[in-house]
C-alpha cells in the first residue's frame, strides 16, 4: 500500500484564494473516475477550478464537465432548500413551497410508518441511477433505512454495465476486469512493474469521451503516444477507430458472432496460451467446438464486416504479449449481451490476457460500496422478497436489486404492493426508463414520492411531492474509488471547499433519515466521516498496518492499494486461500456451470437482434434504419448538466448522426431537425451527417431534456418530444432477463420543423 506522492498539502493559501484539493465524482454526475482538481475559493466562493498536476492517474487533465464546475455549482435553476407540495398538485410547478428539513424529515417518517403498518415495509421502493455517487448506496438507503430489500433502476434488462459484472461473475467468479492503466501505482505509468499493452481491443466502448466506470479516458491517449495499436469495433468513427491499427464498422447488435469468430480464429489457428488454458480454465474442449459454428466468413456476412478483417484482428490480439480488451456499453445493450460478454472475457482468458501486467487486471476487495445494507434487513430473508426474484432469479440474486421489467409489471398493477417512492440519483423519466410516459404514469399512482437531486427535473416535477436538495462534491467530504470499488486499485479524498444554502450530502441524508427510523442502527454516526469511517473503507491497512480512515485521505490526498498481478496463483481471489478462481470449478469456466444452473445454455451463441432486416424484413421495410442510442459526449453525463451555460455552448442540441449517403437517401442535410420514429414513438434531434458512421445506422444521443422551457404538466421541460427512450421496446431482453435493444433498435427517419423557441434558446446559449 501507499499513498499519493503530493508535495502540498490538501489545502492551502495562495494569495486571495483558499485553494483545496479534491477528486471529483459527483453531483455533478460522472462515473468514479476521480479526476483531481484544484478549488479556488475567495470570500466563500468558488471561482475557478483546475487539474491538479500532482494527481498520480489524470496528472492536471480535466473533462469539461469538471471546468464548468462553478457554473453547476452557482446555476440559478439549483434548488438549495427542501421543498414539498400536494400529492394532487404533481406537475404543477407553480405548487411547490419550501419548507425546513425538520419538515421534510417529519413528512418522511410519517410516510415510511403509514406505509410500513399498512402495506408492510417491502412497499416502499428506492429508485437508483448509475454513475452517480448517490448510486452506489441505492441499497443501504432501502435496505438500512426503510427496511426494504426492493432497489429498482429502472432500465429495460438492467443495460448498463449489469450484465458484463453478472457474466464476469459467471465466468471468472470476480468482478469487473479493466484495462491495466497503472492506476495501482503512484508513479504511474513509471513504476517498474507495469508493462505497456502492446494492443488495446476497444469493443463497443468510448473511453475518452465517457470515461467510463472509472477508467481514466485519457490514459488511452498516453499509451497510443507510447506505442500501443488499437484495434476498435464500433460502427461510428470514434476518436480511437480514427487511430486503429484496425477498425471494424461492425453491423450494431451483432457483436456476439464476431465475438464467437474472433475466437475461432484464435483456437484454430493454434494462437492461444496453451499453459493458461491447461491450468486455469475449465470446458476449452466444448468451448472450442461451440465457437468453430461461427466461421470468420459466417460472422462476416452477419456484422458486415470484411473476413479478412476479422482474421487480422483476431492474429493481431492474440499474439500481441501483453494484449488488453476494453468491453463497453453496447456489449450489455442488446439481449444477447450476456453471450458477448461471455466470448470477451473467453478472448482474455485463453491469450492469457487475464491478472498480467499490461492486459486486463482484477479486483480482490471492495473498497468503495460503504455498505451495501443487505444485512441489516429485518428478518435478512427478505432479501427473497424481491421483485422479479421468480420469473428472472439470475439477474435479481447476482444483482441484488430488482428486476426492472417485472417492478413496471407489478406498478401497474390495481393491488400493487408499491405505495412510496424514494429517488436518488435518479432522473428516470429522462434517462433509464424505456417507454417513459408508461413508467410516469405507473409511478404517480405511489402515494407518496420523495426524491434527492440538485436541479427540478423532469422525473421530480412529474411524479414528486418532496424535494431534498443534495450538495456537489465541491461541498462534501468524501472519497472516490474507481470502478465503484469492485476493481479497485486506487482511493481520493473529496474535500469540501465551500457551502452553498441548505443543501445536504447524500450520506448525511440518508444518516439523518436512519437514525429517525431505524435509531439502533445510525444514532451512534454524528458524522459522515464516522460512517464512513466504519464501513467498507476501514478493510483496507496503511503502509503501517492501521485501518484507513478519511483524514489518512485528506492527509495525504490519494491511497494506491497494494496490488498484485496474478492472485489465482497465490490463493488471493478464494477465501479459503487455493489458487483459482471464485467459481464452481475453480477454473474460468469457458463451459459456465453457472449459466447452465441459471438455465441458459453453458457455452456462447449468437441471436439476430429482436428486429433487423435480417430478422424481422417486413418490419424493416417499414423502419429501414439501425439505431443506436446513448452516443457519448464530451459535456454530458447522462440526463444531467443541461442546464450548464458553457456545457450548452459547447453541445447545444441532442444530435443524431448519419451516413451522408443515407442522408441524401431521405432528403435530408446537415443541421435539419429530423423524427426518429417506430411502432413504440418517436423524439426530435437534429442531424449530424458524418462520414464516418456506418451507412444503414443512425447513432444517437440519449438522456436530453431542456431545463429552460416550461416545467409543469404537461411539458416537462420538453422529455417526451426528444427522449430517444420512448423508442425503445418493453421487455424484449435476454433470456436470463438481461439486456434490451438499446444500440440495435429499427426506425424511420424524416424532417422534422423545430420548435417555434429555437432562435430564442439559441440567442440565450450562444448569444
Amino acid at each position: 500500500m501507499a499513498f499519493g506522492t503530493f508535495t502540498t498539502p490538501i489545502s492551502w493559501q495562495e494569495g486571495e484564494y483558499t485553494v483545496t484539493r479534491t477528486n471529483s465524482w459527483s453531483p455533478p454526475g460522472d462515473h468514479p473516475t476521480g479526476a483531481g482538481m484544484l478549488l479556488y475559493v475567495k470570500d466563500g466562493i468558488l471561482e475557478k477550478v483546475e487539474g491538479d498536476p500532482e494527481q498520480s492517474i489524470t496528472k492536471g487533465a480535466m473533462p469539461i464537465r469538471m471546468l464548468s464546475l462553478p457554473e453547476y455549482v452557482y446555476s440559478p435553476y439549483r434548488i438549495l432548500h427542501p421543498m414539498k407540495r400536494a400529492r394532487d398538485k404533481r406537475g404543477d410547478d407553480a405548487a411547490w413551497e419550501q419548507v425546513s428539513w425538520d419538515e421534510a424529515y417529519d413528512l418522511i417518517v410519517e410516510n415510511v410508518r403509514r406505509c410500513t403498518e399498512l402495506y408492510g415495509s417491502n412497499s416502499i421502493a428506492t429508485f437508483v441511477g448509475t454513475g452517480r455517487e448517490a448510486g452506489n448506496w441505492g441499497p443501504t438507503m432501502s435496505c438500512r433505512v426503510f427496511n426494504s430489500p426492493n432497489i429498482v433502476y429502472m432500465q429495460s434488462g438492467w443495460s448498463c454495465y449489469g450484465p458484463r459484472m453478472a457474466c464476469t461473475s459467471y465466468v471468472l467468479g470476480a468482478p469487473y476486469p479493466e484495462l491495466d492503466y497503472a492506476s495501482q501505482y503512484p508513479t504511474s505509468y513509471d513504476d517498474p512493474r507495469w508493462q505497456r499493452p502492446e494492443v488495446i481491443l476497444i469493443w463497443g466502448k468510448e473511453p475518452l469521451k465517457s470515461n467510463p466506470d472509472g477508467f481514466w479516458g485519457h490514459s488511452i491517449v498516453d499509451m497510443y503516444a507510447m506505442g500501443t495499436k488499437f484495434i476498435v469495433v464500433d460502427p461510428r468513427l470514434t476518436w480511437e477507430a480514427a487511430r486503429a491499427k484496425i477498425w471494424l464498422q461492425v453491423r450494431p447488435g451483432t457483436d456476439a458472432a464476431l465475438g464467437m469468430a474472433f475466437c475461432n480464429v484464435i483456437i484454430s489457428e493454434d494462437l492461444y496460451d496453451h499453459d493458461f488454458v491447461e491450468k486455469w480454465c475449465f470446458g476449452f474442449e466444448q468451448f472450442a467446438e461451440r465457437v468453430q459454428t461461427m466461421s470468420p466468413a459466417e460472422a462476416a456476412e452477419i456484422c458486415e464486416v470484411p473476413e479478412e478483417k476479422i482474421v487480422e484482428a483476431a492474429r493481431m490480439y492474440a499474439k500481441a504479449k501483453p494484449a488488453a480488451l476494453q468491453w463497453g456499453l453496447a456489449v450489455d445493450q442488446k439481449p444477447n449481451g450476456i453471450q458477448m460478454g461471455f466470448c470477451c472475457l473467453a478472448m482474455m482468458a485463453i491469450t492469457g490476457n487475464i491478472d498480467n501486467p499490461g492486459g486486463n487486471i482484477m479486483g480482490a476487495i471492495d473498497i468503495g460500496g460503504l455498505g451495501s445494507g443487505y444485512t441489516d434487513l429485518d428478518p435478512q430473508s427478505k432479501i427473497n422478497e424481491m421483485v422479479g426474484v421468480n420469473e428472472y432469479p439470475a439477474m435479481v440474486r447476482t444483482q441484488q436489486f430488482t428486476h426492472p421489467d417485472t417492478v413496471l409489471d407489478e406498478l401497474e398493477k390495481e393491488d400493487t404492493i408499491f405505495h412510496m417512492g424514494f429517488f436518488t440519483s435518479a432522473n428516470a423519466i429522462a434517462n433509464p426508463c424505456n417507454l417513459p410516459q408508461r413508467w410516469e404514469k405507473a409511478l404517480d399512482k405511489l402515494e407518496f414520492n420523495v426524491v434527492m437531486d440538485i436541479v427540478m427535473t423532469p422525473t421530480a416535477e412529474a411524479v414528486c411531492d418532496l424535494f431534498l436538495p443534495v450538495n456537489t462534491y465541491a461541498e462534501r467530504d468524501m472519497y472516490v474509488a474507481t470502478h465503484y470499488g469492485a476493481c479497485g486499485t486506487w482511493i481520493g479524498a473529496i474535500k469540501k471547499a465551500v457551502t452553498v444554502g441548505e443543501s445536504k450530502s447524500d450520506i448525511t441524508i440518508m444518516r439523518e433519515l436512519g437514525t429517525r427510523l431505524r435509531p439502533e442502527l445510525w444514532e451512534q454516526y454524528k458524522t459522515d466521516i464516522e460512517y464512513i469511517d466504519d464501513q467498507k473503507l476501514c478493510t483496507l491497512k496503511t503502509p503501517d498496518g492501521r485501518p484507513l480512515t478519511m483524514q489518512d485521505l485528506f492527509d495525504h490526498g490519494s491511497y494506491h492499494v497494494d496490488y498484485e498481478y496474478r492472485k489465482y496463483e497465490k490463493g488471493l481471489l478464494r477465501p479459503d486461500g487455493q489458487p483459482g478462481f471464485m467459481t464452481p470449478t475453480g477454473r474460468i469456466e469457458l463451459y459456465s456451470t453457472m449459466l447452465e444452473a441459471w438455465g441458459d445454455e453453458p457455452l456462447p451463441y449468437y441471436e439476430e437482434p429482436p428486429t433487423s432486416p435480417r430478422s424481422t424484413p417486413e418490419y424493416a421495410e417499414e423502419y429501414p434504419m439501425v439505431l443506436s442510442t446513448g452516443a457519448r459526449t464530451w459535456s454530458y453525463f447522462h440526463s444531467e448538466q443541461r442546464h450548464v451555460p458553457l456545457l450548452r455552448e459547447v453541445e447545444p442540441w441532442p444530435l443524431v448522426d448519419i451516413n451522408p449517403k443515407d442522408a441524401e437517401k431521405y432528403g435530408l442535410q446537415d443541421g435539419d431537425w429530423v423524427w426518429l420514429e417506430n411502432d413504440n414513438g418517436r423524439c426530435k434531434m437534429k442531424l449530424s451527417v458524418q462520414p464516418g458512421q456506418k451507412e444503414g445506422a443512425l447513432a444517437s444521443q440519449h438522456g436530453w431534456w431542456y431545463p429552460e422551457r416550461e416545467a409543469s404538466a404537461p411539458s416537462l421541460f420538453d422529455v417526451y418530444e426528444v427522449n430517444v427512450n420512448n423508442l425503445v421496446p418493453y421487455k424484449t431482453i435476454g433470456k436470463l432477463g438481461w439486456g434490451a435493444p438499446f444500440k440495435c433498435l429499427m426506425c424511420k427517419i424524416y424532417k422534422a420543423e423545430p420548435s417555434a423557441d429555437i432562435d430564442k434558446i439559441e440567442e440565450v446559449y450562444h448569444g
